[in-house]
């Protein structure tokens, strides 16, 4: 199992990273996860220098959008996702889009 720190490492020098410097703005973009997609297994947590994401469990709301597939999966996975709990900390690096295994995370630009 690999460490906060080489998950990080490994995200970093992702080449498909979208923000390498974490230069942006503060605020100016927010990650998105893809419910269908995320299986909770932290590494957008274990990444995220700015503390922007937290794996909870799926509440009734949460699992209500789901489709069955989705459902099984989380169901799968112990019903935790992550969540973005602070979108306005983001600064845009993407070391959580690079560290996701599933893909599920993206990051837009946020309106002013």
């Amino acid at each position: 199992m690999k460490t906060a720190a080489e998950k990080a490492r490994r995200a970093a020098a992702h080449p498909e990273r979208p923000g390498e410097e974490c230069k942006a703005e503060i605020g100016m973009w927010a990650p998105v996860v893809d419910r269908s997609r995320c299986e909770g297994k932290r590494d957008c947590v274990d990444v995220c220098p700015y503390d922007v994401f937290e794996v909870r469990a799926l509440g009734p709301a949460d699992k209500a959008g789901l489709g069955a597939f989705a459902r099984f999966r989380a169901f799968v996975h112990g019903n935790k996702q992550a969540f973005v709990v602070d979108p306005g900390r983001c600064h845009g690096c993407g070391l959580c889009v690079t560290a996701c295994p599933e893909r599920a995370i993206t990051l837009r630009a946020r309106s002013a």
